[in-house]
């Protein structure tokens, strides 16, 4: 037996949206081995009561580099936290969350991950079983779906192939990039190995170096073009969780309207928490759907990632 490990990289400002997770995945994720919350050393105490037998709270410390330390709280840019070194320049909490998802899939005693940020919710039960070694892994891969008019994107597939050593694709190119995403140990030693062979830099360092990257770019197309690691892969166009990626506040009418938009093999939502959606909002809205969104997942085999395993 292999349990998959669950990863969730999360700090102080989402405590209310990880708290809610947290509850989902005890109330509708089975056949897992641990939940692990990864935060930055300064948030651990608000995190302490999410810890449990199958819950572990870990600093962020424990697997980042001596020379990355964090900046002052008072020292912020859009209430982002900062990361500084004498190597490159500051690095963003949203950069340390990849860095400590990379580094928690290497070194954590696991050997398949399937990695939550803090705003998915679950509403259905779930099975990790399925994806566990030496099933086939999903990965998530969306053909065609990076364009020219998406800069962030368009970089990221760029700084994707620079630091894995690959020509660099025309686009459109695909996008890896989503929520309830599964990840392989070996895969992921191996995905760091060929960065530090290209680059002749430690991973982290190299990341710090190019600032513009994604860690699921980099994960997927390493994946696509190792022959070796794609075999142990199923390419998949969906995961099973509706995601809500815009700004606007939603209301609990309009939240609700998404929730009625999941199919039957949809398990979770994601609210992106950059939206501002209240808890309280979205705990409303799961209260109303509960009873019509749940009997849906037994009703059919599951479709999509799951139907792959």
């Amino acid at each position: 037996m292999n349990p998959v490990a669950l990863l969730t990289p999360t700090y102080g400002r989402d405590l209310e949206l990880c708290t809610l997770l947290c509850e989902s995945v005890d109330r509708h994720v089975i056949a897992f081995s641990k939940h692990y919350l990864l935060v930055p050393d300064c948030d651990l105490p608000l995190f302490a009561h999410l810890a449990s037998e199958r819950r572990i709270v870990i600093p962020a410390s424990a697997y980042l580099p001596d020379w990355l330390r964090p900046l002052p709280r008072i020292i912020q840019r859009k209430r982002r936290q900062f990361w500084w070194s004498l190597r490159a320049k500051p690095v963003s909490g949203w950069h340390v969350q990849q860095f400590l998802k990379i580094a928690a899939t290497i070194s954590l005693p696991h050997q398949r991950y399937c990695i939550l940020d803090s705003d998915v919710v679950f509403f259905r039960d779930f099975d990790l079983s399925r994806f566990e070694y030496p099933n086939p892994i999903p990965l998530l891969t969306m053909e065609n779906a990076v364009i020219a008019d998406q800069p962030r994107h368009s970089r990221w597939v760029e700084t994707s192939h620079q630091l894995l050593g690959y020509p660099t694709p025309t686009l459109p190119a695909s996008d890896f990039i989503g929520h309830i995403i599964f990840w392989d140990q070996q895969t992921t030693r191996a995905l760091t190995s060929r960065i530090e062979s290209v680059t002749s830099l430690d991973w982290i360092d190299a990341l710090c170096k190019t600032r513009e990257f994604s860690e699921y770019m980099l994960y997927g197309y390493f994946v696509q073009n190792d022959p070796a690691f794609s075999t142990v892969h199923r390419a998949v166009p969906t995961t099973p969780c509706v995601s809500y990626w815009e700004q606007p506040t939603l209301s609990k009418g309009e939240l609700n309207q998404l929730l009625e938009s999941a199919n039957r093999h949809d398990v979770a939502f994601s609210i992106a928490s950059f939206s501002g959606t209240p808890v309280e909002t979205i705990r409303a809205a799961i209260a109303e759907s509960d009873a019509i969104l749940a009997p849906l997942a037994l009703t059919d085999e599951p479709a999509g990632l799951a139907a792959l395993c």
